[in-house]
């Protein structure tokens, strides 16, 4: 009897944790690129724009059964985050007649770091030789923070008012970087050239981060780069003929993932810095290399196809070790997605699938690829 009350007591405390973490946030804001994006790419430039193949089956065929303007065959990272937060699922902050009280999805597939206008290719597999092109990208973080500040006084009436409104909200600065790098790589720049920008684009990175602060934020997760070596997509266009430059672990681009890596330990770095000037704010750094870089060196411990799963993308019509191939993109007509996609971890050559997406927002959430974890005491 005395086990039975224990264990009704323990669950009573788990169940109000749980019921207080979610209470915790009364919104979501969210600034990010593709792996972020929930529809604003697609509201941009209007759905029938030809060559923008995000908006064609099979995007979203696990969860929502059609394309809702996300990059994989489901729900994303962001997705996850506001279910577990008992929250709406995000809408773009472009919609029409849409409230945005409980919260706003800023981010846009292709969005830089950095001011830019064009968009590469090898991270927008449509954009392919002899097929319809999209229109060029021109977004960057710093226009997403301006659809912020003009939405603003919709959402409250002073600057006490949004102290306080913003105060109760989770602002996620998702991942960006991986753009910025992608222009210079596929432009014909080397990796150490790219890398020579990564103090530039990461200090754009905080310096949004503590605008928000300075807005009214007091909960802010900001996530790095995932590996992006292990990307099918890179794979192909980003090949080498030197076996060397390979991981023998993972089989992915050995400098590639050091550019990954010195992002990542710059803007970790750089927001323990930020956080000391902010006591008051809780900032998370949110791990994306560690969880993916994990599914590469050992698929099947995470439920994934231990022969296809980690390298190779599950929509796609290239064939080969990578089945990735510009001329047969994901949502090109008689590309065909992989059956099951949950066994992968690669969607369409550059983004990841509902499955990963899900491992990774559990160890953002509850660790261990968050510090602290968004869901932590």
């Amino acid at each position: 009897m005395k086990h039975a009350i224990l264990c009704l007591q323990i669950s009573l405390f788990l169940s109000s944790f749980s019921y207080s973490m979610q209470a915790q946030y009364s919104s979501i804001f969210s600034f990010g690129d593709s792996y972020t994006d929930t529809g604003n790419k697609v509201i941009l430039f209007g759905p029938t724009t030809p060559g923008l193949l995000i908006n064609k089956p099979p995007y979203g065929m696990t969860f929502f059964g059609h394309p809702t303007g996300r990059l994989s065959d489901g729900r994303l990272v962001i997705d996850f985050i506001a279910q577990a937060l008992g929250l709406p699922l995000l809408p773009p902050s472009l919609s029409k007649n849409q409230s945005f009280k409980q919260g706003a999805n800023f981010a846009v597939a292709g969005a830089t770091a950095l001011k830019t206008s064009t968009s590469p290719a090898a991270f927008y597999p449509q954009a392919a030789g002899g097929g319809a092109k999209p229109p060029p990208n021109n977004v960057s973080l710093s226009d997403e923070l301006g659809w912020f500040d003009a939405m603003k006084p919709s959402l409250c009436g002073s600057p006490q008012a949004c102290k306080e409104f913003f105060g109760k909200a989770l602002f996620v600065v998702g991942e960006l970087g991986w753009n910025d790098y992608g222009v210079m790589l596929v432009g014909g720049k080397s990796v150490a050239e790219a890398q020579a920008y990564v103090p530039r684009i990461v200090a754009t990175i905080v310096a949004a981060t503590e605008k928000l602060i300075n807005d009214g934020a007091t909960a802010i997760v900001v996530s790095g780069i995932s590996p992006m070596g292990c990307a099918p997509g890179n794979l192909v266009m980003l090949a080498s003929q030197n076996g060397a430059d390979y991981e023998p672990d993972t089989g992915c681009l050995k400098g590639l993932n050091d550019l990954s890596k010195a992002h990542n330990a710059q803007l970790s770095q750089a927001l323990t810095a930020l956080g000391g000037r902010y006591p008051g704010t809780r900032i998370t750094y949110a791990d994306l290399y560690a969880p993916v870089i994990a599914f590469a060196a050992a698929p099947a411990r995470f439920g994934f196809d231990g022969a296809d799963g980690a390298l190779r993308d599950c929509c796609g019509g290239g064939g080969g070790k990578y089945n990735f191939n510009l001329s047969a993109a994901c949502g090109m007509p008689g590309v065909a997605a992989c059956a099951n996609p949950s066994v992968y971890v690669n969607w369409d050559g550059v983004h990841l699938t509902e499955a990963a997406y899900h491992l990774v927002a559990d160890g953002w959430l509850r660790g261990p690829y968050a510090r602290p974890p968004i869901l932590g005491a």
